[in-house]
């Protein structure tokens, strides 16, 4: 009888080495998670995350996310969540071959599809890029479409013409130039 009761407590074990389930809870300021495996829900776990050393990631899982469990000799107090795994419920965002996409509750959206050779990020508010030093942006074309554009601070622009609405601001003429406190004519 001993044999058989360790030959199914072995066996226990051996199914508890890997598992799926379903997030239920998480704490956010202690980086745990519990589960949903089957009957069992486990107690407060870690997730795994891409780093965790000098440079580190974050991004939590969510509750009815689809997971993964990995315990240690099957014993799941000792087990560790790998997010996640899609689902009927969550589908992934795209079926591209070959796209990185990473979409968002609110609505934002960051892809890199190679296929269009495009990064597309959708903010549904803002945007900001910080960079003490310097951004640097090299194209053959800068388009901006916006109902308002603001830069504050010194401009300078250099290499080629610039033009406002047709008129080329460094080159134009003005017609009915007369000396004094008179105003001449529009550029031409």
């Amino acid at each position: 009888m001993k044999s058989e009761n360790n030959l199914a407590e072995l066996y226990r074990l051996l199914l508890n080495i890997i598992r799926t389930g379903v997030v239920t809870e998480v704490n956010a300021d202690e980086w745990l998670c519990r589960v949903q495996t089957g009957e069992l829900e486990t107690t407060w776990l870690n997730w795994l995350t891409l780093r965790a050393g000098r440079s580190r990631t974050w991004w939590k899982p969510s509750v009815g996310e689809q997971v993964l469990l990995l315990s240690i000799g099957g014993d799941l107090t000792t087990a560790f969540v790998l997010p996640g795994i899609y689902s009927d419920d969550i589908p992934p965002p795209s079926t591209s071959e070959d796209a990185m996409v990473m979409t968002f509750p609110d609505g934002g959206w960051l892809e890199y599809e190679p296929e269009k050779g495009r990064w597309l990020v959708k903010a549904m508010s803002s945007l900001r890029i910080e960079a003490p030093d310097n951004i640097d942006l090299a194209t053959n074309l800068l388009t901006i479409s916006a109902a308002k554009t603001r830069i504050q601070g010194a401009v300078e622009q250099t290499g080629g013409p610039m033009s406002s609405n047709g008129i080329v601001v460094d080159a134009h003429a003005h017609s009915g130039v007369i000396g004094g406190p008179d105003t001449t004519g529009g550029p031409v």
